[in-house]
């Protein structure tokens, strides 16, 4: 059997102002993306496993749509010249967003099922933050997606996509699908599975899995900074017995449903200013706070600098930005060299809608060049981490690689929702601060316009039933 391996990731804020272009894909090709997939030896003899392309890159804007047709017609073009084909599996994220488009994945699939036609078997892999429309569902032949939030389950998932669909091929059996859309947007900040009622609910999944006719059934929370009409939660069950499928189905999404008003955050949420306060009185000799609204690997454009504002206006005491995305600023940095003072108008160029430009002035600290040059300013007892572009922070050791220690701070301000599992391990304490931007944690004052209403929390008093 020959199995074609690609896909495309990323998610996509509909409220960003940054778009996603070619430049930020990474794109790899070939034997290059194999790493992805550590698992094949164990199935190396019962199929052929050919990879083609994959593209990814970190939450951004809506992708514009001549990158997308690049990429798209490329591996298009790959799959044309390498088939015939049994079977191909889609590495997907599920929230990608192509400006002018909406459902980005319905949209690579049809194409794909119209190269290989009617008989290959169409397998996919999601992250649980996908949107996964109708198309998609009808399109795909079966599909799972994360059970983890936090993401720890990642290689797992890749492996039962691909594991499904070699079993399909085996016993040649063509998987029903049962498709239920959750009118309910929730952050991944409030529906992480490490708490209650995340946990309860994707631990409850183990019951579905044992049913008889079933291969997969999937619970996803969805994206909620994504304005098109396929934005909500979604179960998706896989198998050979469409009753059970729906039975299945139904009950995963009246749990979710009904578990509603329980979601909230792992750890205390308030204002920046109200976060600051409680960081300054806390016991603990370090505390991590969350700027959530300009988290980068949200879609967030990186560079406001409303928590350094409140930072300074504080008159904290040793803390850490993590970051601030300024290309201009670094290059006035690098110009002036380590030591010097430099006076810079710091962010807010890419979100201006959100703050201004801050004027600052400090003395640079380090200097770490390359192809996203990092910087180190120090602005009295503050030191900001400046990015040529906007990047994640989610390593202690992130930060120690620019001669910074974090626990050696009383506050470390970093652009991220919930803490990732290597900064909450070492967090002795943690908050989070809902700050305005574009992937606002206050859902409820974005601009929503083109999702299906209603639409719970927007409208908090509707009712509803789980239906096929």
């Amino acid at each position: 059997m020959r199995i074609a391996l690609g896909g495309i990731a990323i998610e996509s804020c509909t409220f960003s102002p940054l778009p996603s272009q070619l430049h930020d894909f990474t794109i790899r090709r070939g034997a290059e993306f194999l790493d992805r997939y550590p698992f094949l030896g164990k199935y190396a003899g019962r199929a052929e496993f050919v990879p083609l392309l994959y593209a990814r890159s970190i939450p951004g804007g809506s992708v514009e749509p001549d990158a997308y047709a690049v990429m798209k017609q490329e591996y298009l073009d790959l799959l044309r010249a390498n088939g015939p084909w049994d079977g191909v599996y889609l590495d997907f994220h599920g929230a990608m967003h192509v400006r002018g488009m909406d459902d980005a994945e319905g949209d690579w699939v049809t194409a794909v099922r119209d190269v290989v036609g009617p008989t290959c078997l169409l397998s996919a892999s999601f992250d649980l933050h996908g949107n996964i429309s109708q198309r998609e569902a009808a399109t795909l032949d079966m599909l799972t997606a994360y059970r983890t939030a936090p993401h720890v389950d990642y290689i797992e998932t890749r492996e039962k996509a691909l594991r499904m669909l070699l079993h399909c091929l085996d016993h040649n059996i063509r998987p029903e699908r049962v498709w239920i859309p959750i009118p309910v947007v929730l952050s991944g900040e409030k529906t992480s599975t490490e708490w209650a009622p995340g946990d309860r609910l994707y631990a409850a999944l183990a019951e579905s899995d044992a049913a008889p006719g079933l291969l997969d059934i999937s619970l996803l929370v969805g994206y909620v900074w994504a304005d098109e009409p396929r934005t909500s939660a979604t179960v998706i069950a896989t198998g050979i017995d469409r009753n059970v499928l729906r039975r299945e189905a139904q009950k995963v999404a009246q749990r979710y449903w009904d578990a509603r008003h329980e979601f909230q955050f792992g750890v205390p949420a308030g204002t920046i200013d109200a976060c600051l306060e409680w960081a300054l009185a806390a016991p603990e000799p370090c505390v991590f706070i969350s700027d959530s609204g300009d988290n980068p690997t949200a879609g967030g454009a990186g560079d406001t600098t409303i928590a350094l504002a409140s930072l300074l206006a504080h008159g904290a005491p040793s803390a850490i930005v993590a970051s601030i995305a300024d290309a201009p600023a670094v290059e006035a940095m690098l110009a002036a060299g380590v030591g010097a003072t430099v006076e810079v108008a710091l962010g807010g160029k890419l979100d201006p809608i959100t703050c201004r430009p801050l004027p600052v002035r400090g003395v640079v600290r380090h200097l770490a060049p390359g192809e996203n040059t990092e910087a180190v300013l120090q602005i009295g007892d503050v030191h900001v981490i400046v990015t040529a572009r906007r990047r994640p922070y989610h390593f202690v050791a992130d930060m120690q690689r620019l001669g910074l220690e974090p626990l050696a701070h009383k506050i470390v301000v970093v652009k991220i929702g919930y803490l990732e599992p290597d900064l909450k391990r070492h967090a002795p304490r943690a908050f989070l601060a809902l700050t305005p931007g574009a992937v606002d944690q206050a859902i409820e004052r974005l601009p929503f316009r083109r999702v299906r209403r209603p639409l719970f929390p927007l409208d908090k008093e509707m009712v509803w039933s789980p239906d096929v």
